[in-house]
């Protein structure tokens, strides 16, 4: 359900949407969402000063809040 809203929200926002690759990795307690963007997607992923990457994180944190799991997003470039 979260990797489907992110991936929604990361697809609206990059250009290269083929070179868009979310996973999740349950660690415990936590679950690390991790999104890989096309180098030139960087800045449209993140925004300027993090705030779009912040505010991924305000609706996932919002859409998770009734679950027992914290969920960690991490947003890097693919390496190709």
């Amino acid at each position: 359900m979260i990797e489907e809203l992110t991936r929604y929200i990361v697809l609206s926002l990059v250009e290269n949407k083929d070179a868009v690759q979310i996973t999740s990795v349950d660690e415990g307690d936590d679950i690390v969402v991790r999104i890989l963007v096309d180098k030139n997607d960087m800045g449209r992923a993140i925004g300027k000063n993090g705030k779009i990457a912040s505010s991924i994180r305000t609706i996932v944190k919002s859409a998770t809040g009734r679950m027992n799991k914290r969920y960690i997003i991490k947003i890097d470039a693919r390496e190709e």
